[in-house]
């Protein structure tokens, strides 16, 4: 789990499998209390889902790109479309779920 670039996110979602993809900021909260949950979620799920956390102070055309008003913002893109999302703290069984039922 890593921070993407515009460019890197692209490429990434240019291949084929599921993405969740974390939208959020350095100086946000719920974001910090997400974090562990992601990497509980990409320790739990690796082979099903990548997981790209995107800065949206740094990568702000593309968070207005996927129109995010609120962090963190959680989007699941399956083969690079959108199919699911979630706004705010989310635990690791919602998020789990939430991949298991794209595969």
């Amino acid at each position: 789990m890593r921070n993407y670039n515009t460019k890197e996110f692209k490429e990434l979602i240019s291949q084929e499998g599921l993405v969740l993809v974390d939208f959020f900021a350095t100086w946000c909260g719920p974001c910090k209390m997400l974090a562990p949950v992601l990497e509980e979620l990409q320790e739990e799920l690796k082979n099903d889902v990548t997981i790209a956390k995107i800065d949206v102070d740094e990568e702000s055309e593309l968070a207005a790109e996927y129109r995010i008003s609120s962090i963190p913002t959680l989007v699941l893109l399956k083969n690079g479309k959108p199919v699911d999302s979630a706004i705010g703290y989310r635990d690791v069984n919602f998020l789990a779920e939430m991949v298991k039922k794209q595969k």
